[in-house]
């Protein structure tokens, strides 16, 4: 150990600067926001929670291709079909396991007739495994609550494609 070295030890100069760190970050604006009253933006880009969306008639957009349960990576989606009277496939069951979603957005591309979508919606939860599997009715419900924000963004989407 040096001289240097031992007078720097002496005078707590380590000490001293961090002590100018903190006292420089004291005084500069404070980046904190106080959640949930102000939210940052969400980028565009973003994927939340799902929904399927209906035909403004109502009737519910999913043919049953199976496209999005074939193309998940994570084989979070389960989908069983029938044939109704009218000669056309629906849904019977339409289940998305967020547990095990990873959010890559692949089911949304690969549909056809845009029924699956991730919204911008991040503020859901749940407290047991169970609260993160998703129904068809479950997610038509989302569909409902949310169309009029998930068309919005559709909207802004197309224009940059």
């Amino acid at each position: 150990m040096g001289a240097r070295d031992l007078i720097q030890s002496f005078s707590l100069g380590e000490l001293r600067q961090g002590l100018a760190v903190t006292l420089k970050y004291m005084f500069a604006p404070k980046i904190t926001i106080q959640y949930p009253e102000e939210k940052t933006p969400a980028s565009p880009r973003f994927r939340g929670l799902h929904a399927l969306r209906r035909y403004p008639n109502g009737e519910e957009r999913c043919i049953a291709c199976k496209l999005c349960e074939a193309v998940c990576p994570a084989l979070a989606i389960t989908i069983e079909s029938a044939e109704r009277e009218d000669g056309s496939r629906r849904t019977t069951r339409y289940d998305i396991d967020l547990t095990k979603c990873i959010f890559c957005g692949f089911c949304e591309e690969a549909c056809p007739v845009d029924a699956i979508v991730e919204s911008h919606i991040f503020e859901y939860h749940g407290e047991t495994r169970g609260d993160l599997y998703y129904t068809k009715q479950m997610l038509l419900a989302n569909g409902d609550r949310y169309e009029a924000e998930i068309a919005k963004a559709r909207e802004a989407d197309a224009k940059y494609r």
